[in-house]
């Protein structure tokens, strides 16, 4: 099934309902996948995920968005963690992937991904606006999450994120990385006074730089 911006959708079936895939090949040669997953609201349009899918095929990563069946049910609220986590091990055996993965997403789905990116043999984690407390509550730091994963990690932050901005951060252990992306907010918007560097450009082009390093270091280059 054919989709807008030249997207293919395909459908899985999970312990928890459908989940849908969908995918822009890599513009020549593929040097790996990325598999992104959205937050907790369940939209796909986000603008760090849709800069992200139009830009990376062209730098030679098949880019991937998988909803959750929650979201393709047409609900708002996720389940819990755990159910999430199942899905993600349930899409990317369907896939059967040959070339390496980096397991990524936004917010929520930042979570997900630094927790199963280990076990699932993803060679490394992309964390954007990962939540790291709930707005206005630091007590409750979801930072093991994070130091927890076993992989290299790119954290992408925006500084006006109220879950937690990249200041904020614990000491990332080595092979984790945090990128500041100024002016924005958690959905990276910026505010219409903002007469800064073109945030999403910064964006895109940090994660197609480390994204070429952690590929062609799996494929052995």
């Amino acid at each position: 099934m054919a989709e807008p911006g030249g997207a293919r959708a395909r459908e899985v079936e999970t312990p928890y309902g459908t989940a849908r895939v969908l995918t822009w090949p890599a513009t020549g040669r593929s040097y790996g996948d990325l598999l992104l997953m959205h937050g907790a609201n369940g939209k796909l349009d986000s603008a760090d995920l849709v800069r992200l899918v139009t830009d990376l095929p062209d730098q030679g990563v098949t880019t991937r968005l998988l909803q959750q069946p929650f979201a393709v049910a047409g609900k708002r609220i996720g389940p819990r963690p755990a159910a999430l986590d199942t899905v993600v091990d349930e899409v990317v055996a369907d896939l059967s992937l040959e070339g390496p993965l980096v397991l990524g997403g936004r917010s929520a789905g930042a979570r997900c991904a630094v927790r199963r990116a280990g076990p699932l043999g993803a060679v490394a984690a992309l964390a954007l606006a990962f939540p790291l407390h709930p707005p206005e509550r630091p007590e409750k730091s979801r930072a093991d999450e994070l130091l927890g994963c076993t992989v290299p990690t790119l954290v992408v932050q925006g500084e006006r994120d109220p879950f937690g901005g990249p200041g904020e951060l614990p000491e990332l252990p080595a092979g984790q990385e945090v990128v500041p992306v100024p002016g924005a907010d958690h959905g990276f918007a910026v505010l219409k006074s903002w007469d800064g560097p073109d945030h999403l450009a910064l964006l895109s082009t940090a994660v197609a730089e480390w994204l070429g390093r952690m590929l062609s270091r799996a494929d052995g280059e």
